[in-house]
């Protein structure tokens, strides 16, 4: 039986950028709403507050070694940090270009392609969001743009493979209009510098798109769950609750573990993505959406299953990507706070080293 190669998502977002001072408000960080959450029922877990590592500032690069210091102990092979890139506009891209210019910390990476429009919500129906920043896809030139920006990543030694092939994911694959062309010119221009090519990544919340997904030339697929888990529980209960109540739609941790386990058909092209908790309400109040009950305990049962689940794969390919590691404004991190400690990073590695 083969180790899981556990990847958790890393997001960049706790530093303070122009784009955000003129969006939000001056200093603003993912930390502004984490600290304004507040609990909307009973037993709601919120604000959240972080612990060993407190309010940090990621331009500050002993932050980012304590990160990966932490991330080993939990058996996590590598993070992969979301990737913003708007038709040559690069955002929050501070920490991730200091990462791989310093060559600290000296720990596996990878990128995934956040691809899509930013919003700022109204959450009114009868109001249009506004648009922040528009993703689009001019053509053949954006694409080698893109390729060129990021080859001193590509080229870093600490950059994670699936065999000789670069892992890189997409956020939302199905949005590509032509990815095929975008596939062929980035494999050609990575053998053109000296690289074997890579191993394309395309993240889905639907089982039924995963094939659809491979078809579209992408080397794998990833079923994240988490918004599937959300559409089942729905009913007209939980709507009028969110309407009138101001209460967010909530399901317990047990039904997203027992949910996501029925999804998964095992397979060397498809891996799963897990998540320790997920809580969207600092972002969007009663609005989000609430996964309860969650322990450490809960969250080890289930990456022993998981784990056990995909044992019998290609020992590269047993990727289990973790969403996330520091998703605090979803809540959806395994970095200690104050109520867990270590206790999440500590599962982890429990149900790791449980695989021989």
């Amino acid at each position: 039986m083969s180790k899981p190669r556990l990847i958790a998502f890393y997001l960049p977002q706790f530093y303070p950028t122009k784009e955000n001072d003129e969006w939000w408000q001056k200093g603003f960080t993912e930390w502004t709403n984490v600290g304004n959450a507040k609990p909307l029922f009973k037993g709601h877990y919120q604000p959240r507050v972080p612990a060993d590592l407190g309010y940090y500032d990621l331009r500050i690069p002993e932050v980012r070694i304590q990160q990966a210091e932490l991330a080993k102990e939990a058996g996590i092979e590598g993070f992969c940090y979301w990737h913003y890139w708007f038709s040559g506009r690069r955002l929050l891209d501070r920490v991730f270009s200091e990462v791989v210019n310093s060559g600290e910390p000296d720990y596996p990476f990878c990128l995934c392609w956040a691809n899509h429009s930013w919003y700022q919500k109204t959450w009114d129906p009868t109001k249009p969001d506004r648009l922040l920043i528009e993703q689009e896809y001019p053509g053949e030139e954006d694409y080698k743009n893109h390729f060129y920006a990021m080859l001193p990543a590509f080229k870093d030694k600490r950059y994670m493979k699936v065999g000789d092939k670069l892992i890189f994911g997409v956020y939302d694959p199905m949005a590509i209009p032509d990815f095929k062309k975008f596939e062929e010119i980035w494999n050609y221009l990575a053998q053109e510098n000296g690289l074997s090519g890579f191993y394309f990544c395309g993240f889905t919340y639907k089982k039924e798109a995963t094939a659809e997904i491979i078809n579209r030339g992408f080397d794998s697929a990833v079923l994240d769950n988490v918004m599937t888990a959300k559409e089942k529980e729905k009913t007209i209960i939980t709507r009028l609750k969110r309407r009138w109540f101001q209460i967010p739609e909530k399901f317990d941790y047990d039904s997203y573990s027992k949910w996501m386990l029925s999804l998964y058909d095992v397979s060397d092209k498809v891996h799963p993505c897990i998540v320790p908790n997920f809580d969207h309400s600092p972002r969007s109040k009663e609005r989000g959406v609430v996964i309860t009950n969650h322990t450490p305990e809960k969250w080890e049962r289930l990456c022993n299953q998981v784990f056990n689940l995909c044992g019998g794969r290609k020992e590269q390919e047993n990727i289990v990507f973790i969403k996330s590691w520091n998703e605090w404004g979803e809540g959806n991190y395994l970095e200690p706070d104050l109520k867990f400690g270590r206790e999440f990073i500590d599962a982890t590695r429990k149900a790791f080293d449980k695989i021989d």
